[in-house]
């Protein structure tokens, strides 16, 4: 099979280039920039939560590049993140999203979601979707639900993938 670099296909690959945007409410600030995200805190949550245990950190720096982020900040510390994948047209993905324990019971997850919800690039897709163990009634408020027809979602599945290789 060969595969040929369309000249887009460059542009594609080098990551999102989306604007930075930012919301203040109090103490606190969401932000898209990539410059102000603390990858070390990032990786420590994500690596260790169920959704993502022991991603790498390389793997998470190429899914940063290549999503709109969104990280909430009190000063200059990480009190929360998440990332929608999208090709912002017609489809978005939101993932790895997470508030610190510290942080939580002060309504930042749903000013969270209020913030990625009107993020412009955002706007007008046909589906936005996510995958929630535990925050049903979270996403349920903004609009979320079951697939319409279960029939039609499929995947491809691996858990293990950040699994050390068996020896």
């Amino acid at each position: 099979m060969v595969f040929v670099t369309a000249p887009l296909a460059g542009l594609v690959a080098d990551g999102m280039h989306d604007e930075p945007r930012e919301w203040v409410r109090g103490q606190f600030v969401i932000s898209t920039d990539r410059a102000r995200l603390d990858l070390d805190a990032v990786h420590q949550y994500v690596s260790t939560s169920y959704w993502a245990a022991g991603m790498p950190r390389q793997v998470l720096e190429r899914a940063v590049e290549n999503s709109l982020i969104f990280g909430i900040y009190d000063g200059a510390t990480q009190a929360g993140f998440a990332r929608v994948i999208t090709d912002c047209s017609t489809y978005a993905y939101l993932s790895d999203v997470f508030v610190i324990e510290a942080y939580r019971g002060r309504g930042l997850s749903k000013w969270l979601m209020e913030c990625i919800l009107e993020h412009p690039d955002l706007q007008g897709l046909r589906r936005f979707a996510l995958f929630t163990r535990d925050a049903q009634g979270l996403y349920e408020r903004y609009g979320f639900g079951p697939p319409r027809s279960a029939s039609t979602y499929m995947e491809r599945w691996t858990p293990n993938v950040y699994a050390p290789p068996a020896t």
